[in-house]
C-alpha cells in the first residue's frame, strides 16, 4: 500500500455538484482511502453549519471550514482566525454603501442580508426543483426546501464571530472595485456561484486562507507537505494548490484553474475523485 497521505477535499464542484447529487465513486473513493490508513480532509468555503448531511455522512477526519479560517480534527477545533470586528464593520458598511447583498459566515451559521432571496432564491429553486415566484423574498423561500441551508438574517447575526464573507452584485466588475475600494488587508477572489448575470465573491482578511490553514494542520499533525494533496475546482482552491505537493484540478474547473494546478481529474459526476484516488494509489 502507498505510504501514508492526506487528502483535502473541496466540497461544491469536487465532491458536491452545484445542486445536491453526489457521485456515489465519491463516496466510495473517500472510505476506501481512509480504510487503507489515508487521511481525508474536507476543505472548503463553506461554513462548518452549511455542509451538506449527505457529504458530512460520507466521513472524514476533518475539515478546514469558511475558507480556512477554522480547521477541525473530528470534533476538536485546532485553528481559529475570527475576523476583527471592525474589519467586519467595514465590509458590512461597504456592501450597503454600494447597495451589495451578502451573506456572513460564523463557525457555525450563515447569515444573509436583505434582498438575498430575490437573486438567490431563482437560482436555489431550480437547483431543488421547486419554482421560484417573483416577489417571496423571505429567507424561509430559500431555507424551507432543503433543511440544512439555515439562512438566518444578517440582523441576527454576532457580528464579533464573522469570519468570511460572500457577495452577490447586481452589477459585473464589483470584484475589480471591491479589491481597489478596500485595499491590500482583504482577500478578493472570485465566488463559485453560477448566478445568471452580475457578479459575486468572497472576502476574508488577507492571508486567511485554505492553503495556509493546511500548513497550520500540517504543522500540527507532522505531516509533510509533498505527501498532501488537494482537489478543488474554484479561486479559493488556488492557495491550496500552492502548498500541496499534488494539487489537482477538477475536469469542471475553470481552465486558468486547471491551469494553476498543472494536474487534472475528470469532472465532479464523472468519478473525479475516485479517478485521482485511483491515479495515486489511494485506493
Amino acid at each position: 500500500m502507498t505510504a501514508q497521505r492526506i487528502a483535502f477535499l473541496d466540497v461544491d464542484g469536487t465532491i458536491l455538484d452545484h445542486g445536491r447529487a453526489i457521485a456515489p465513486s465519491t463516496v466510495n473513493a473517500v472510505r476506501t482511502a481512509r480504510a487503507n490508513g489515508h487521511l481525508v480532509y474536507l476543505c472548503t468555503g463553506r461554513a462548518e453549519g452549511d455542509i451538506h448531511e449527505e457529504v458530512r455522512s460520507i466521513g472524514f477526519d476533518g475539515a478546514i471550514t469558511n475558507g480556512g479560517a477554522f480547521v477541525t480534527r473530528g470534533d476538536e477545533l485546532l485553528v481559529s482566525h475570527p475576523m476583527p470586528r471592525a474589519d467586519t464593520d467595514r465590509l458590512v458598511q461597504y456592501f450597503h454603501d454600494n447597495g451589495i447583498h451578502y451573506f456572513l459566515q460564523t463557525h457555525e451559521t450563515v447569515y444573509a442580508s436583505e434582498g438575498i432571496a430575490r437573486l438567490f432564491g431563482g437560482f436555489a429553486a431550480k437547483l431543488r426543483g421547486r419554482r421560484y415566484e417573483p416577489g417571496d423574498d423571505s429567507i424561509d423561500a430559500i431555507a424551507e426546501p432543503v433543511a440544512e441551508f439555515p439562512y438566518r438574517t444578517a440582523d441576527e447575526a454576532d457580528l464579533d464571530q464573522v469570519v468570511k464573507t460572500t457577495f452577490i452584485s447586481e452589477t459585473s466588475d464589483s470584484l475589480d472595485r471591491a479589491q481597489e475600494d478596500l485595499g491590500d488587508r482583504y482577500h478578493v477572489i472570485p465566488g463559485s456561484m453560477p448566478m445568471p448575470g452580475g457578479s459575486n465573491g468572497e472576502i476574508a482578511l488577507l492571508g486567511v486562507n485554505k492553503g495556509a490553514a493546511i500548513l497550520e494542520l500540517l504543522a500540527i499533525l507532522e505531516i509533510d507537505a509533498a505527501d498532501a494533496i488537494g482537489i478543488g475546482d474554484s479561486w479559493n482552491d488556488v492557495e491550496m494548490f500552492d502548498v500541496v505537493g499534488t494539487p489537482i484540478a477538477m475536469g469542471n474547473a475553470d481552465p486558468e484553474i486547471q491551469a494553476r494546478a498543472g494536474r487534472v481529474t475528470t469532472a465532479v459526476l464523472d468519478d473525479g475523485v475516485w479517478n485521482a484516488f485511483v491515479e495515486l494509489g489511494l485506493v
